[in-house]
């Protein structure tokens, strides 16, 4: 071969160079590029998706960083989608940019992508005698073993992607052959080759097996063809065993990869080198007819595809997250790879780097003595290096006191890691894709692997512009950010995201550019659609509130058409009071964002008239769980008039006036169930509408004797329930009228209300229950009156109202309220809502 003159190796045999590697194995990769150093070829052909050869120069690009994927997507379906994952330490890779730098070509051999996102589970129309090749061999997507390379389990329509498909399942040299187990019972099952032969060897750990002869075995010492001569040997005395496994689809891969060696073979002579995984080699050496082969070809089914390169994860190479072909430890192989030498040093001081960042106390002792201890649990177990399982368990020895917990860190940070690759921008890309990416770096908002939290001021132009982004996406169902419950602030002007980007999501942007070519485009289609295709009236208003969020201002149009032609066709009141707080949430956000929501309000203000008309003939006669259900609308409802009597609409007048007009009705009504009644004064109380002496006359009338004792419990939940405590503390006649009813139940029916009157109390802060135990144990004030009206009364009541202390807490409640001095006006946004939560 072309430049293998004066080499300490010798050429394996005549024809094609078959390099047989184990995916994304280090000491796989240094031993390709030693046999590439060592042969000089003309070609290098390397297992992949054919499609993708012009994508390959943009591996020499500054700003191409490993670990990527190959995409590929049929073209009228994005969602049906494959990977083919590359990382730094992939043998692959090693060959391509070896390729690149010698300027010698390089092409992808395996089958095209055409067929392999063609190829269906349910598949039967075959050529006589020829059975389906089996594209997804596993149930749920998860890989079948043996597409080491090819997307195993990855094709599967309506965009849902999956980890399965992320190249080759464990049969070609990569340990594990997950999915092996859920193959379909008429094919047959795959050996795992790494387990054989480490099994053969007597270890028990393909894993440690794969280091010790591969990753532990110098490179560059003696023969360079030496480890890919003991791989092919060893595979086709499995292959002898197994034959090919009992996947066709392998048989079809082997014989179109074949047909490429054979071609460039007559192109190039025999300065061909081959890299493909090791499972394949003795297939590949075999002689077979071309006519043979081409048989095995014809009939195959096609789908238009497009391809380009995507960034990767370390964390999504693991095999912990279904993938195939994964590994255990993706961060520890890019160490050993990348570690010019000590590899074991080097490893225990980023650990202990890392165990400092966590504020562990790490000293450089610690390191000198975890690697003493990892080097003697080695020597021990006859390995000639200490290995991942050696290191462990000097870090947990030795860094973590003997503790898994931060052992746990390590693993999650360092073992498996978050490291995202990169791709030029020179990449192909659909539009969105692009438009996409000049957003993220306008707004400053990288992608990354590692979960983070963002605090968004939505008064900020940028913050509000990344806000805006985010809703956007998700919408589209790419779901790189997910809103969490923000700390600091309560009010609409703040949000808090948890961002973090997966490679698939790749695949949500391209299946998402079906609905436009920009990132605002493909929304306000997508709502759109959404609007006109939506079941339930809450779904449309929820959309209406997603479009504010989005600033989707040419979307709202059409969604609040549908929402008013769903409202006024609706009659059903819990319809009605589940859609009604999402469209004055709406509002609310509506005025933090600057957009107009004058048609989102007369349509909230139209739907809160039609519940207060249907609200009472809809709450008679229900059992206990609709009555349940009942109440959480009431409450909802409340909730949302009291924030939308804010909002000024002409010719719907004071709403706040009518809602309670309809809870005195529902409080006075012996046919609508305790709970509802009960929750119906409490909220009149609360809003001052409801003396406490007619509160106390209602609570009276509920708990007479009169009344059965489960409804009566039912009005005590109702009235006392979701943070009533305080007030019977304080209004000790309330308290009374509960405890005389109380202790006058029967027996009989006691233990049946029991249960519901536990419920109720138990949601009482214990200060609260300690407050109304002493108030029962202590008994009724003589002469009645307000609880603690005399010095008598229990710990920390005082006989009369301190005015000077009352009068000292009222300048720090007016800054809470952003009040003035003077107690009129709101000094800012925060202070405006502030103030209208207090009334």
């Amino acid at each position: 071969m072309a430049g293998a003159e004066g080499t300490a190796g010798h050429r394996p045999g005549a024809g094609p160079l078959l390099l047989g590697v184990r995916h994304h194995g280090p000491g796989s990769a240094r031993a390709v590029r030693a046999a590439l150093d060592a042969a000089r070829p003309r070609v290098v052909l390397i297992e992949g998706p054919p499609e993708a050869d012009a994508l390959i120069p943009l591996a020499a690009e500054e700003g191409m960083r490993p670990p990527v994927a190959l995409l590929a997507h049929a073209v009228d379906e994005p969602g049906r989608s494959a990977f083919w994952p590359l990382a730094g330490f992939s043998p692959e890779w090693v060959a391509i940019r070896w390729a690149l730098r010698h300027d010698v070509p390089a092409r992808f051999i395996d089958l095209p992508a055409t067929h392999t996102l063609a190829w269906r589970r349910e598949d039967t129309g075959t050529p006589e005698g020829k059975r389906a090749p089996q594209t997804d061999g596993a149930p749920d997507g998860e890989a079948a073993p043996g597409g080491d390379g090819a997307p195993s389990g990855e094709v599967r329509p309506s965009g849902e992607v999956g980890p399965d498909g992320d190249g080759a399942p464990g049969g070609d040299g990569a340990p594990g052959g997950e999915g092996a187990e859920d193959a379909p019972a008429d094919a047959g099952v795959r050996v795992d080759p790494l387990a054989a032969l480490a099994g053969a060897a007597g270890y028990d750990d393909p894993e440690r097996w794969w280091e010790d002869v591969v990753e532990h075995r110098g490179v560059g010492e003696g023969d360079p063809y030496a480890p890919f001569l003991v791989l092919e040997e060893a595979m086709a005395a499995l292959r002898e065993v197994h034959g090919s496994g009992g996947h066709d689809r392998d048989l079809v891969r082997e014989a179109y990869m074949r047909l490429q060696v054979r071609a460039a073979t007559r192109e190039f002579g025999e300065d061909v080198a081959v890299v493909c995984g090791a499972w394949h080699v003795p297939a590949l050496r075999r002689k077979t007819a071309v006519g043979a082969d081409r048989a095995l070809l014809k009939g195959l089914p096609k789908v238009k595809t497009d391809m380009t390169w995507v960034p990767w994860t370390h964390r999504r190479l693991a095999r912990a997250g279904g993938y195939g072909a994964g590994i255990d430890s993706p961060g520890w192989y890019a160490h050993l790879f990348a570690a010019p030498d000590r590899p074991v040093e080097r490893w225990l001081t980023k650990v202990a780097g890392l165990l400092r960042e966590e504020d562990r106390i790490v000293s450089s002792a610690h390191v000198i003595e975890a690697v003493r201890l990892a080097e003697t649990l080695a020597a021990m177990r006859g390995r000639p290096l200490p290995g991942l399982s050696e290191t462990t368990d000097a870090v947990r020895a030795v860094m973590c006191d003997g503790s898994d917990v931060p052992l746990a860190l390590v693993r999650d940070r360092l073992v498996v890691g978050d490291v995202l690759g990169e791709v030029p921008e020179s990449a192909p890309a659909v539009p969105l894709q692009r438009d996409l990416a000049g957003l993220q770096r306008r707004l400053r908002l990288r992608p990354e692997a590692a979960e983070r939290e963002l605090e968004l001021d939505l008064r900020g132009g940028t913050d509000a512009g990344r806000s805006r982004l985010l809703h956007r996406l998700r919408l589209l169902g790419v779901g790189w950010g997910e809103p969490a419950a923000s700390r600091g602030s309560t009010g609409t002007f703040r949000e808090t995201w948890r961002l973090r980007w997966e490679p698939e999501l790749s695949v949500r942007v391209a299946e998402a550019g079906v609905w436009g070519t920009t990132v605002l485009a493909a929304a306000t289609a997508k709502a759109e659609a959404d609007a006109v295709g939506a079941g339930a009236l809450a779904e449309v208003t929820r959309l209406a509130e997603q479009c504010l969020l989005a600033g989707l201002a040419d979307a709202l149009p059409v969604v609040m058409r549908v929402l008013a032609d769903r409202a006024a066709l609706d009659a059903d009141v819990g319809h009605l009071a589940q859609a009604l707080p999402a469209l004055v949430r709406s509002l609310r956000y509506g005025d933090v964002r600057g957009t107009d929501t004058a048609a989102l309000a007369e349509v909230a203000a139209g739907l809160a008239e039609r519940i207060f008309v249907a609200l009472p003939p809809a709450c008679a006669v229900l059992d206990a769980d609709a009555a349940e259900e009942m109440r959480r609308h009431v409450n909802a409802v409340h909730t949302a008039v009291g924030l939308l009597g804010d909002t000024p609409m002409a010719g719907h007048g004071d709403l706040r006036a009518r809602w309670h007009g309809v809870l005195g009705v529902l409080s006075g009504r012996d046919t609508i169930p305790g709970v509802v009644r009960g929750r119906a004064v409490r909220l009149l109380l609360d809003d001052g509408e409801v003396e406490q002496e007619k509160a106390a006359r209602l609570m009276g009338l509920a708990l007479s004797p009169g009344t059965a004792p489960a409804d009566a419990a039912a009005w005590i939940e109702g009235f006392v329930g979701g943070g009533g405590g305080m007030l019977l503390v304080h209004d000790e006649r309330l308290l009374a009228l509960v405890d005389d009813w109380l202790t006058g139940v029967p027996a009989q029916a006691f233990t049946d209300v029991l249960p519901l009157l536990r419920r109720t109390f138990s949601a009482y802060e214990p200060g609260v229950r300690r407050s109304l135990g002493e108030l029962v144990r202590r008994g009724p004030r003589p002469g009645g009156g307000p609880a603690g009206a005399t010095a008598a009364g229990p710990p920390g009541f005082g006989a009369d109202l301190d005015r000077e202390r009352a009068d000292a807490v009222l300048p720090v409640l007016r800054l809470l309220l952003g009040l003035g001095p003077d107690g009129a006006g709101a000094q800012d946004a925060s202070g405006g809502e502030l103030a209208g939560a207090a009334r």
